[in-house]
């Protein structure tokens, strides 16, 4: 049986899900775009041609499945910061201070998620 705060959670995960793979295919297309401008090494340029094709992909084949959708989020994710921080570390800081709004909307969304479960009800005032 689910709770109406568990559907709610779901959808905001869904709705969130699909927004960042959105973002995360935006992103991926416009590096590749410039692939012909700029010269990107060959490894990246196949990681980010399979990681786009996945993301794009994903709309139609993770679309009932939230794992499926996070795995897809976290490999497209991890083409794109990877090299970068392997071939320039220094790209590592600024990396490391942009988990910390990560890590509250993270904390925030956990919260949400547990609001309404077992919590003391709240008193009409």
């Amino acid at each position: 049986m689910t709770t109406p705060a568990s559907r709610s959670w779901d959808k905001v995960e869904f709705y969130s899900s699909y927004f960042l793979m959105i973002v995360l295919a935006s992103v991926i297309g416009t590096r590749l775009s410039f692939a012909s401008v700029w010269q990107i090494p060959t490894v990246d340029l196949v990681f980010s041609i399979i990681a786009l094709v996945l993301v794009l992909a994903s709309f139609w084949i993770a679309r009932k499945r939230r794992s499926w959708r996070l795995w897809i989020i976290a490999f497209a994710t991890a083409t794109q910061l990877l090299p970068m921080v392997l071939r320039y570390p220094a790209t590592l800081f600024p990396l490391l201070g942009a988990l910390i709004p990560v890590g509250i909307m993270v904390w925030a969304l956990v919260s949400l998620s547990k609001k309404g479960r077992h919590g003391p009800q709240a008193r009409d005032s």
